[in-house]
């Protein structure tokens, strides 16, 4: 059983709204507050956690929500769009082609979960590099990182006023890194970028609220990846072997380990020069996790 979720008020008119356990399909969302309307941070994934974060954001704004910024195409970030259907929605240039071709899984991927009746909604504001939004004077930056990261299409939002940096997922605080999307090299770069600007408080794409100390944990187990990929492909081992094979260490207390095959998908095809076989790598993470549906709690 989870924990239920909190609105946490990061600085006047700032506020994270955080849902444990983070695990798959449970992310964190970002709300600024506006007289002029709102701006929410992601969306989540299921019907009931996306009415369930609207009313929370009732409470404490001030006027409705009038805008949403996808930080990235996966569901648990942009799901829940469909209950905003007058919202602005703003988004990298990638991420409207991933929702307009989403990847389908396998149902015996994960256990069973109700999503409901909701949907991604395509973009109406599309950006290649960052995007500013200024609601009387409070200034909202979007910035893609100008690298494949978590996604190819990552955008973090900074509050240079406030200090305040929403990652999206290209920060995991608890749970395993995900990169069978994206580029486990460039998301180092990602993360060189984003702590260049200093912030105080970061809000993590799932698990809790922190500082600039959740950059390193996320960068050492992409270090640990690359070199993980980098000793499968000497040995000619596929990325299950691998995996089974590989001593997870420190990064076995992380929730999520079977991550670390799909992962291994990822950075072994970018070390060949290719892309991954996505079902392929899914599929491998069951079978990694005893041939059982993935847990989650969503």
């Amino acid at each position: 059983m989870t924990d239920a979720p909190q609105m946490q008020q990061l600085a006047e008119g700032v506020w994270a709204y955080v849902q444990p356990d983070g695990g798959w399909m449970i992310n964190n969302t970002g709300l600024v507050d506006d007289a002029n309307g709102a701006t929410s941070i992601d969306v989540t994934s299921t019907a009931e956690r996306t009415r369930a974060y609207l009313d929370a954001a009732a409470e404490v704004a001030s006027s409705p929500i009038r805008r949403v910024v996808l930080t990235h195409s996966h569901p648990d970030h942009c799901n829940g769009a469909s209950l905003l259907p007058d919202a602005e929605i703003i988004a990298h240039r990638r991420v409207a082609d991933d929702l307009r071709a989403p990847h389908r899984l396998a149902p015996h991927i994960f256990t069973p979960f109700v999503q409901g009746d909701v949907t991604p909604r395509l973009p109406t504001v599309v950006f290649d590099d960052r995007l500013t939004i200024a609601p009387e004077g409070r200034r909202i930056e979007v910035r893609h990182p100008g690298t494949p990261a978590h996604t190819t299409g990552d955008s973090y939002v900074w509050l240079p006023g406030e200090r305040v940096l929403f990652t999206g997922d290209l920060v995991f605080h608890g749970g395993t890194p995900f990169a069978v999307s994206g580029s486990p090299a460039g998301w180092l770069r990602a993360l060189e970028q984003m702590a260049a600007l200093e912030p105080e408080i970061v809000v993590p794409g799932h698990g809790p609220v922190g500082g600039p100390e959740l950059f390193a944990p996320v960068a050492d187990y992409l270090r640990f990846l690359i070199d993980a990929a980098a000793d499968a492909r000497a040995r000619g081992l596929s990325p299950l072997e691998a995996a089974r094979r590989l001593d997870l260490g420190r990064f076995a207390e992380l929730a999520e380990k079977e991550r670390i095959v799909g992962n291994l998908h990822r950075a072994i095809a970018e070390a060949e020069g290719g892309e991954p076989d996505i079902p392929a790598a899914w599929q491998d993470m069951y079978e990694y996790n005893g041939a059982q549906p993935l847990e989650c709690h969503a």
